[in-house]
């Protein structure tokens, strides 16, 4: 197998002056801060379960648990009694209005989130909800309901019946992580996982406001991966997320997961490897490389594979515990930022348990495109003390924000070249478990860095969840 890398080694260590490194930034503009506004509570007695290292109420990997549209915030959760909520409040209110739409969670999995997605084009609000490789439930809005929020009333009468298809369209008997993206046009875009861990393919399917079509598959499960341990014939391309930026490309950051423990140096490490990129500029119909080289067709015979090359901008082998779907941005020039985590090699060349590992010798790094074309990577100096994942974020100036597990916040500016990553904020008074779910929508409209999190229980004891606000610099 060929693989072309594109982070040289040197670059985690290299010097970057500001003037490259600050892109569109200037000289006068504020470096990053975070000021707490306030915490209103979604459910004193939320559903309490820990399921692979997680909950189901605050999986990073949501998208999106929380969003912001046309001047209100919506979240979804399980209540104690498992069923799905939808709430929603004016930016800045203290108490949300919720209601029932109609499902009951099923197991406890933690991958059975709920996600919701705004299609603009007319106006409605959906749900994809507890799956974990087999079906779905889908739930939608009145058309409107989302354009006109202080004039319609909020109860489950504008909700239709929670459906197991997408208005008929049945996408795969083995469906997991929904996550919703808006398309430029304000149609609205679902990707998903086909078939399972260490052997599955992302897919997308589209709704133009009177139909869902499925677009089809665009990564690929097969090819041979060879590394010191021994080889692999079947993966899974996990997403750090995809999202359009500003001009209307849309970007993937990606880790694989391959299904053969012989490619790992332990067995309770994870068959994780290597940060890979890959982007489309025809709303995810073809995907490109770094270079700008066609690697995959979605719905075609030609799928981003493995064995492409060009794809990974950070090469990392299985031995060192990488996390999947960690996190991904987008700044004010379209350039790409993520947040990937897993055990530096200081730590020793061959994690042994992933959970344990990473939570004792675990650190975060910054890896993003500068304004030179050339990817970058900086470790952020916090522990992470915690097996989980962290989400980043950009505010109006491009200063960039780790929020790590336990709602522990660092930045970096965009000025330093993002050299600069200090805590900002520490977690305290909290109480988070462990992950939060972020705003993503909400920081370019009114810029708060908004996130739910889920306070520390034990056993199956219901806690509260609970929705944070920071402002940002104005």
């Amino acid at each position: 197998m060929h693989r072309r890398t594109l982070l040289a080694a040197a670059l985690a260590g290299a010097v970057v002056t500001p003037a490259l490194a600050a892109g569109t930034a200037r000289a006068a503009d504020p470096g990053p801060s975070v000021t707490r506004t306030g915490t209103t509570t979604l459910d004193s007695q939320a559903i309490f379960f820990v399921s692979y290292d997680g909950l189901v109420n605050n999986n990073s990997f949501q998208k999106n648990g929380l969003l912001t549209y046309k001047g209100y915030q919506y979240a979804v959760w399980y209540t104690a009694d498992r069923n799905a909520v939808v709430g929603r409040r004016a930016l800045g209110a203290s108490t949300w209005s919720t209601v029932k739409v109609g499902h009951t969670l099923r197991y406890n999995d933690s991958h059975n989130v709920i996600s919701m997605g705004v299609s603009k084009v007319d106006g409605r609000l959906h749900l994809n909800m507890d799956s974990h490789s087999d079906g779905f439930t889908y739930v939608k809005s009145v058309a409107g309901l989302m354009d006109n929020p202080a004039g319609l009333s909020w109860t489950a009468s504008r909700f239709g019946a929670p459906q197991s298809t997408l208005d008929g369209l049945a996408l795969t008997s083995q469906f997991t992580y929904p996550q919703f993206v808006s398309t430029p046009e304000g149609k609205l875009q679902l990707s998903y996982r086909v078939a399972v861990s260490g052997n599955g393919r992302n897919a997308l399917a589209e709704y133009d406001g009177t139909k869902w079509t499925n677009l089809g598959e665009w990564s690929a499960s097969t090819g041979t991966y060879t590394s010191e341990h021994g080889s692999s014939t079947a993966r899974n391309m996990y997403l750090h997320g995809i999202d359009y930026d500003r001009n209307g490309r849309l970007h993937s950051f990606f880790t694989w997961r391959e299904q053969n423990g012989a490619v790992m140096c332990n067995g309770g490490g994870i068959t994780n490897h290597d940060t890979g990129y890959v982007y489309s500029d025809d709303r995810g119909r073809t995907w490109r490389n770094n270079g700008g080289t066609v690697v995959g067709v979605t719905g075609g015979s030609d799928k981003v594979s493995v064995t492409d090359a060009g794809l990974v901008v950070d090469p990392l082998n299985p031995d060192h515990s990488l996390m999947n779907q960690e996190s991904q941005f987008t700044d004010s020039a379209g350039r790409p930022h993520a947040v990937i985590s897993y055990v530096p090699g200081r730590f020793g060349q061959c994690t042994t348990n992933y959970v344990a590992d990473r939570t004792a010798n675990g650190r975060a790094f910054h890896v993003r495109k500068n304004a030179s074309g050339t990817w970058q990577k900086t470790e952020i100096p916090v522990p992470l003390n915690s097996s989980q994942r962290t989400k980043l974020i950009l505010d109006k100036y491009d200063n960039a924000y780790a929020v790590f597990p336990f709602g522990r916040i660092a930045g970096a500016s965009a000025a330093s070249g993002y050299t600069d990553w200090k805590i900002l904020f520490d977690g305290s008074g909290l109480n988070a478990f462990g992950e939060v779910v972020i705003d993503e929508t909400r920081v370019a409209q009114d810029g708060v860095l908004s996130f739910m999190y889920q306070e520390k229980s034990s056993g199956t004891t219901p806690s509260a969840l609970h929705v944070t606000d920071f402002r940002l610099p104005a």
